[in-house]
């Protein structure tokens, strides 16, 4: 139903959905401390040797060896998250970020694991895919007593099998991963020359409702998002993953959202190579370009970037490559608004017609936004608007591009009479 509350809150939205990049770019990063890039990992100088993954806008958890063990420390705190430049949330997480820092490990190593309850109320670590003794399994209540606030438990277990794994509480999950509450866990194979590829790229789907002007989760939402995120990062705040012409990459994705994405690679094709459930067989696996990634799982996806080029890549759910939208809002394609926009302006001042012919001039508008607030659609291409903003990034393919090099090479040159044309 329509209700005068509901247009006005749906226009007051749409009305402030959409502003160019350049406006977004001039608020300088260092004005979000929580807004990390991507960090380049350090090779192991310590412990079994791997080849490290790189987390998108995050970086892996440092460890000491006492012993035989690998010892990691987790502490669980409110912390803030830049979502892209122009917002930022209050969540909770671990160790100053949401997600947390990704815990890296090689099979038969014994990892043990210190974490510190900072929240206001008791938690408890779940290792998700894990194989391990009952009592580590960080089930609040059945497996385990609740760490209470202020106090640190420890866990402990040996990784028994490689593969692409997640954490996050199993207390009061409803709340504490819906303010994001979460990281991931790789248990690489004791052999680094097993399952070797050239880059291993990492990141957790989630998402968050954050009222225009807000910056703390609901927690009590469960399908009207409207921030979808990778690593809690939406477009044009993804960081590029890049790869040199011909190197074998493999992207792990973890879901910890309400609902399944099919995630969409252009310019590729790939195999799912890995679940949380372990590595899957040579003979079971089968090209794709899309690959659906169900809640409370994983996937691994492997393939040879052979292509040179820009290549889009994102959830093909096309809600979900969107910012904040207005979901009670009235379809107005094809309906006259001649009168409309003089008249609302005298009860939202900033309010102006749209929609009559869809919405995909948006991207090059300029409006302005309530204070930490995203716009709908916002990035740059170098053709125009690319009117995205959820779970979009672009994969960029270069020849000569160095082993350990990640940084963005900027925009692709096309070769001349390779680009599509008005004829």
């Amino acid at each position: 139903m329509l209700s005068r509350r509901n247009l006005l809150t749906g226009a007051a939205l749409l009305g402030a959905a959409a502003v160019s990049r350049a406006s977004l770019s001039a608020i300088p990063e260092a004005a979000y401390p929580a807004g990390p890039r991507t960090q380049v990992p350090p090779l192991p100088t310590t412990g079994r040797p791997f080849h490290p993954v790189v987390t998108l806008n995050g970086w892996s958890a440092p460890w000491t060896m006492n012993g035989e063990w690998k010892e990691f420390h987790l502490v669980a705190e409110p912390v803030e998250r830049q979502i892209a430049p122009g917002m930022r949330a209050k969540l909770w997480g671990y160790n100053g970020q949401s997600p947390g820092p990704t815990i890296e490990g090689v099979e038969g190593d014994k990892v043990r694991i210190f974490v510190t309850n900072k929240l206001a109320e008791p938690t408890t670590v779940h290792w998700h895919g894990m194989i391990l003794p009952n009592g580590m399994d960080g089930v609040g209540g059945l497996t385990q007593p609740y760490i209470p606030v202020g106090k640190t438990f420890v866990y402990e277990f040996e990784l028994v099998k490689s593969g692409t794994f997640m954490y996050h509480p199993h207390a009061d999950e409803m709340v504490q991963m819906a303010m994001g509450m979460m990281g991931l866990f790789i248990v690489h194979p004791r052999d680094p020359a097993e399952h070797r590829v050239d880059r291993d790229y990492a990141f957790l789907i989630n998402a968050y409702d954050i009222a225009p002007g807000a910056s703390t989760p609901s927690v009590a939402t469960m399908t009207d998002f409207n921030l979808w995120s990778w690593n809690s990062r939406v477009f044009p705040g993804i960081d590029v993953p890049v790869a040199g012409q011909g190197e074998r990459v493999r992207i792990r994705m973890g879901n910890l959202s309400m609902t399944s994405h099919p995630i969409h690679l252009h310019g590729h094709s790939f195999e799912v190579t890995c679940t949380d459930g372990g590595w899957v067989r040579e003979s079971a696996r089968w090209p794709e370009v899309t690959t659906d990634v169900p809640v409370g799982a994983m996937r691994a996806v492997e393939f040879v970037a052979e292509n040179e080029g820009d290549w889009a890549f994102h959830c093909h759910k096309s809600h979900h490559t969107m910012g904040p939208m207005g979901h009670g809002t009235a379809n107005m394609i094809g309906a006259r608004q001649d009168h409309l926009e003089e008249r609302m302006i005298k009860l939202v001042p900033d309010f102006m017609v749209m929609g009559n012919h869809g919405m995909g001039d948006m991207g090059e508008m300029e409006m302005p936004l309530p204070d930490n607030t995203l716009p709908m659609m916002t990035g740059s291409g170098p053709f125009g608007a690319l009117a995205m903003g959820g779970m979009f990034t672009v994969f960029k393919v270069r020849k000569g591009l160095g082993p350990r090099d990640f940084t963005d090479p900027g925009w692709y040159t096309q070769p001349a009479g390779t680009t599509a044309r008005e004829v």
